[in-house]
């Protein structure tokens, strides 16, 4: 699988996919799907849920190669979390 050129700076990835995520994805997703991944596409808005992160960025890949993908957990604003909780 090739790997798409970063187009955006990691600050501004970072603004769009959580922009995308708040306004489009979080007031659509049901409470079952809280903890599964999302992997944005922050220049279409196209999608994909699932609990393995990496097969959700696979499944958006898979039907748009060159998409600039952004990953969330749903109900966190974090997609990994170190150490303790």
């Amino acid at each position: 699988m090739a790997v798409s050129t970063p187009r955006y700076s990691k600050a501004e990835f970072a603004r769009l996919g959580d922009e995308i995520y708040e306004r489009e994805i979080a007031p659509r997703v049901a409470a079952a799907d809280a903890g599964k991944f999302v992997a944005i596409d922050i220049e279409t808005s196209a999608h994909e849920v699932d609990v393995d992160g990496l097969a959700a960025m696979n499944r958006l890949l898979a039907r748009l190669p060159d998409a600039q993908v952004w990953l969330r957990r749903i109900g966190s604003r974090y997609t990994a979390h170190f150490g303790l909780r």
